[in-house]
């Protein structure tokens, strides 16, 4: 083997000026300011802290933060397997926009379009288009820019004159409200009438015009988990077309239903198997399984998705085609994504979303059984139910009962509904893989137990019901 000789006679930095770099994180920090000084809550600290003094800080306050696992409010997936949170710890540095430095991870994410293109009946998969986002509200945004700029190419004589409209349900999440109010179209919303809480075929294609940019179905509603009629809206449709011509496209807001829909609810037709359905969103934070956030927008062909819309960067190595409304996010969720497909499959898919309908069948049952509260839904569709007072009660209301809750940390949100029935105050449940049957069971008699010291009471006791509960999608 080689061997060294030291030069005693060297100096410290070999004689070339050089030392070894060092990482601030990496030198030492006042460890008796660390314990004895309290840091400023609204601007940078002078001085760093030691690494576990600022671990325990942070970690201590955010003790404060609900349960994720008792968050009935959300949606969002909060539990995972823990060999998925090690994949996802190996990926948070990657950049999902650099597909040419970082190419597996950019496969991952083909692969994901590609199954999803193949689960809600593409044509042809291999000719659908699409992209991971940050949720289902940056997919909507997409989706809707490409409706508003197909619109537009088709009406170039009249536009930018002519105001384009989509129209809606009322009971859309917020997203498409912000897509009207961003991108400069007017909002044309179904009322609720009724025990009918989500958009009519019939009314939804009578608002139709030539200025019409598209129809929007919701598979799932977050008020109450029920699903529209895809079907339907699409053969209204059709019929509106062989009257006056107008060929209107329909996309479907998947958020939570594409991934139940198709393991569930396999003839139930809704997807790309209808030709007049352009383009549908799913949240793959949401029944996808995986933690927050990444979302997913499939085009029904290139046709669908105006390629003047992709923009092509090569700054980062390689040409790169990207659309979407932000540049870099991590590829965990991606990844994370691809191994809750690879992980479960078809099967494993529907064993998770058949739990979770299960489950909610039978909370809503016991719900029920108490003999205070109506049911609106009974989580047969989405694994989601919502419910109210029952007609004789008057003692608390909705509000009352999701304030009580949340003293034994169940987050239950309550709130009103739109147009027209803004007299109806209801509950949401929603129950997602990991809020087990016997949780489920804890959940119903903490709910019991409150019963007889609320209808003792005299009268409602929130006032403010804005404040009383979020309504979180």
């Amino acid at each position: 083997m080689p061997l060294h000789r030291g030069d005693s006679e060297a100096p410290d930095d070999g004689g070339d000026g050089r030392r070894l770099a060092v990482n601030p994180f990496y030198g030492e920090a006042n460890p008796a300011g660390g314990m004895t000084q309290a840091p400023p809550r609204h601007r940078l600290p002078d001085a760093p802290l030691p690494p576990s003094t600022a671990y325990q800080l942070v970690h201590d306050e955010l003790m404060l933060d609900g349960n994720s696992r008792l968050n009935l409010a959300t949606f969002v997936t909060t539990w995972m397997e823990p060999q998925a949170g090690v994949l996802m710890a190996e990926c948070r540095d990657k950049n999902m926009i650099d597909k040419d430095e970082y190419p597996r991870t950019a496969e991952l994410e083909r692969r994901c379009v590609a199954m999803l293109a193949d689960l809600w009946n593409a044509p042809d998969p291999s000719a659908a288009v699409g992209c991971s986002t940050t949720g289902s509200s940056e997919a909507c945004m997409l989706a809707g820019m490409a409706l508003k700029r197909r619109w537009a190419r088709r009406n170039s004589d009249r536009y930018p004159g002519a105001r384009p409209n989509l129209v809606m349900g009322v009971n859309v999440q917020v997203c498409w409200d912000k897509f009207c109010n961003f991108w400069e179209v007017e909002p044309r919303l179904v009322p609720m009438e009724g025990e009918r809480f989500h958009l009519d075929p019939r009314a939804a294609a009578e608002l139709c015009d030539e200025n019409t940019i598209g129809v929007v179905g919701i598979l799932g509603s977050t008020f109450d988990g029920s699903y529209e009629p895809i079907a339907d809206l699409c053969a209204a449709l059709d019929s509106l077309q062989e009257r006056t011509g107008i060929d209107i496209p329909v996309h479907v807001d998947g958020a939570s239903g594409a991934m139940v829909a198709p393991f569930l609810d396999e003839d139930l037709v809704w997807d790309f198997r209808l030709p007049r359905v352009a383009s549908i969103n799913t949240s793959g934070h949401k029944y996808g399984l995986v933690y927050p956030g990444v979302g997913w927008a499939l085009w029904r062909d290139r046709e669908a998705l105006p390629e003047e819309l992709v923009f092509r960067v090569n700054y980062l190595g390689g040409d790169m085609p990207t659309f979407a409304l932000n540049f870099s996010r991590p590829g965990a969720q991606v990844v994370a994504q691809y191994y809750s497909f690879l992980r479960l499959g078809r099967e494993g898919y529907r064993a998770v979303q058949q739990a979770a309908r299960d489950v909610a069948g039978k909370v809503a049952e016991a719900v029920e059984k108490l003999g205070d509260f109506r049911l609106l839904t009974r989580g047969d569709q989405l694994p989601v139910f919502a419910f109210t007072t029952a007609p004789d009660v008057t003692a608390y209301d909705v509000f009352d009962v999701s304030r009580r809750l949340r003293e034994s940390g169940w987050l239950v949100p309550a709130y009103t509904f739109p147009p027209n029935r803004e007299d109806l105050s209801v509950l949401r449940v929603v129950c997602r893989n990991g809020f087990s049957t016997d949780l489920g069971e804890l959940f119903v008699e903490d709910l019991g137990r409150l019963l007889p010291e609320l209808r003792r009471q005299p009268h409602p006791f929130t006032r403010d019901r804005e404040a009383a509960t979020g309504f979180h999608h």
